[in-house]
C-alpha cells in the first residue's frame, strides 16, 4: 500500500538538527533497560539520518511516572556505536546551550517529556519551545501516533514534519493486511476487555474470513450466551453488544468461533484447583484463565490456511507461565501454516518477545494503543500532522 506522507527520504538533513520523536519508552528495571525491541526497531532510521549528515536530538516519554530515560543512553550508544549524550531536562538553558552545540553526527537524548505536564496536555508554548531544538521534525514513534501531545501534533505546526521508515512500516503493513491480506484473513482477538476492542471488531467483520475471540473477553461473549464464568473478569454491560457482533458474523458467514473449554483456577496469584472444564462447567469459584485442549483443536486447522492471520491479545493470562499454554500452541500454529502474520503489539508483542519467538513472525508492531486504533479504522493524530507527500 502507498504511504501518503513524506518520509525521512524526503528531505534534506545534510547539517540539520533533526528532533525526532523515538520510541524511548522502553520496559526500565533497577535502572536497565530490559527489553530493546522498540530501541532496535527505530534504529535503521537514525543511522539513515546520521549517514546523510544529520544531528540528532531524541525526545520521548516513559509511561512509568518519573521514571528517567538516561539507561536507554548506552543502549543506543552502542546500537549506533557511537557516543550519545543524556541531557536532563529539555526546557533548561543548559539543555538549549547543548543542542546549538551538537555538529554532524552528534546524538542527545532529552530526559522524559512527561515531567513536564504540557506534553500531554499539548500545550503550544511547549510544543514550540520543544520545536527550537531542530530543524526537521521525524516521528518515528509509532507508539503514540495515536496521542495529541505536544511533540505528537503540536511541533509538527513549527517544523517541516516526517515520518521515519519504521512508523512507515508500521502504517503500511497494518494497512496491507486489512485492505489487501492474502487470504483467508484470520483475526485472532484476546485481551481483557471488549469495550476497548469494539471498534477493532466492528472494523474486522466485513474483512476478515474468520475470526477467534479469547482472552478474558470471550469470557463476556460466553456470558452473554447464557454461561456461567464464575469469578472470572467480564462485562456485563457488554453483552448485548457480543451477542450484536455474533449474529453480525453469523449475517455475513463468517466463522466465529469461541472457546469450547477452558483452563480454570479458584486463585490467579497462588493457582488452586487448576483444572480444565467444558465452558458449560465452569463453577461459581472458578476463573478462567486460559483456553483448553478442545478449544485449541478447534482452532488449529482454521489456522493450519496459509493467507493472512493478525493476532491481538493473548488467549489467557499469558504473562503466568502456568496460563500461557493457549498462546504457545497457537503462536506455533500461526508459525507453522506459512501465514503472514502480523502481531498488533502490546501485550502480544511482549508474549512473543518473551516466548524467544518474535523473529519466527512476519511482522511484530512496536504500538499497542497505535496499531489497535489504525486496526480499527480511525484515524492517527500523529500521522495527520505529517506532510503529505
Amino acid at each position: 500500500m502507498a504511504f501518503g506522507k513524506k518520509t525521512v527520504r524526503d528531505v534534506d538533513v545534510k547539517g540539520k538538527r533533526v528532533l525526532v520523536r523515538a520510541p524511548l519508552n522502553v520496559p526500565i528495571s533497577d535502572g536497565k533497560v530490559t527489553d530493546k525491541m522498540r530501541l532496535e526497531a527505530v534504529v535503521p532510521t537514525l543511522k539513515y539520518l546520521l549517514d546523510h549528515g544529520a544531528s540528532l536530538v531524541l525526545m520521548s516519554h516513559h509511561s512509568k511516572e518519573g521514571v528517567s530515560l538516561e539507561p536507554v543512553v548506552p543502549v543506543l550508544s552502542e546500537l549506533l556505536d557511537r557516543e550519545v549524550r543524556f541531557l536532563p531536562d529539555c526546557q533548561d538553558a543548559q539543555c538549549r546551550q547543548d543542542v546549538q552545540g551538537l555538529r554532524p553526527g552528534g546524538v542527545v537524548v532529552l530526559e522524559n517529556l512527561r515531567f513536564h505536564p504540557e506534553e500531554e496536555i499539548n500545550d503550544d508554548a511547549f510544543a514550540k519551545s520543544l520545536a527550537e531544538l531542530g530543524d526537521i521534525y521525524v516521528d518515528d514513534d509509532f507508539t503514540v501516533m495515536h496521542r495529541e501531545h505536544a511533540s505528537v501534533v503540536g511541533v509538527p505546526k513549527y517544523l517541516p514534519a516526517v515520518a521515519g521508515f519504521l512508523v512507515e512500516e508500521e502504517v503500511t503493513t497494518i494497512t496491507k493486511a486489512l485492505e489487501d491480506p492474502m487470504r483467508p484473513l484470520t483475526a485472532i482477538v484476546g485481551g481483557a476487555k471488549v469495550s476497548t476492542k469494539i471498534e477493532l471488531l466492528d472494523n474486522l467483520l466485513p474483512k476478515v474470513n474468520a475470526i477467534l475471540i479469547g482472552g478474558a473477553m470471550a469470557n463476556t461473549f460466553l456470558a452473554a450466551q447464557g454461561k456461567s464464568v464464575g469469578k472470572s473478569l467480564q462485562e456485563p454491560d457488554q453483552a448485548d453488544l457480543a451477542r450484536r457482533i455474533m449474529k453480525g458474523a453469523a449475517g455475513k458467514g463468517i466463522d466465529l468461533f469461541l472457546p469450547l473449554d477452558v483452563v480454570v483456577t479458584e486463585d490467579i496469584d497462588t493457582p488452586k484447583n487448576v483444572r480444565t472444564v467444558g465452558t458449560d462447567e465452569v463453577s461459581a469459584n472458578d476463573i478462567i484463565v486460559d483456553v483448553g485442549p478442545k478449544t485449541i483443536a478447534l482452532l488449529e486447522p482454521v489456522l493450519a490456511q496459509k493467507g493472512t492471520v493478525i493476532w491481538n491479545g493473548p488467549m489467557g493470562i499469558a504473562e503466568k507461565t502456568e496460563f500461557a499454554n493457549g498462546s504457545h500452541v497457537l503462536a506455533h500454529a500461526i508459525i507453522a501454516s506459512g501465514s503472514a502474520s502480523l502481531i498488533g503489539g502490546g501485550d502480544t508483542a511482549a508474549f512473543v518477545e518473551m516466548a524467544g519467538i518474535k523473529d519466527k513472525f512476519g511482522f511484530v508492531s512496536t504500538g499497542g494503543g497505535a496499531s489497535l486504533q489504525l486496526m480499527s479504522g480511525q484515524a492517527l493524530p500523529g500521522l495527520q500532522a505529517l506532510q503529505n507527500k
